[in-house]
């Protein structure tokens, strides 16, 4: 991973909270809670489901820096989405959360070598992944989330 392309990573990791929120701001409980899109989450979900994925990501990343190639706990995120508090509480607590979260985890990268970069991860369902893998990957992750939130409201008519 070149300099720039990680860069653009951390820009991406960090940027998310203000994107989430002018997304999310002003919209009603009905907005936040109702499915428009059958077999798709709604945007609360979308956004404790933010919370939930990167919480989980900013663990693995530590956990690989600190022990050498550890197996990794997965978690099945459609369960995740319809636990009591994925669609019971305000999303604030969500944004909050991914507000220090980001900011932590943008921090960290930008101070990766590339050797760190490339220390990994195993899960059971994946396989290995390195630091880098994880960071290209779920950088994108919040994009495609916000992306999931436009077309949710779009599709409100």
């Amino acid at each position: 991973m070149d300099q720039t392309e990680k860069a653009q990573y951390i820009a991406w990791i960090r940027e998310l909270p203000q994107q989430l929120r002018a997304l999310v701001d002003g919209l009603d409980e009905e907005q936040l809670t109702t499915h428009f899109q059958e077999g798709e989450w709604n945007v609360a979900q979308n956004v404790h489901h933010l919370a939930d994925t990167n919480m989980n990501v900013f663990m693995r990343i530590k956990m690989a820096l600190t022990e050498d190639r550890p197996t990794i706990p997965s978690f099945d995120q459609d369960k995740w989405a319809v636990t009591a508090e994925a669609g019971g509480i305000p999303i604030e607590s969500s944004l909050v959360l991914l507000d220090g979260l980001q900011e932590r985890w943008a921090s960290l990268a930008e101070n990766l070598s590339d050797e760190q970069l490339a220390r990994s991860v195993v899960s059971p369902l994946y396989g290995e992944s390195t630091i880098g893998d994880m960071l290209r990957g779920y950088s994108r992750h919040g994009l495609n989330h916000l992306d999931q939130i436009r077309e949710t409201l779009a599709a409100q008519g």
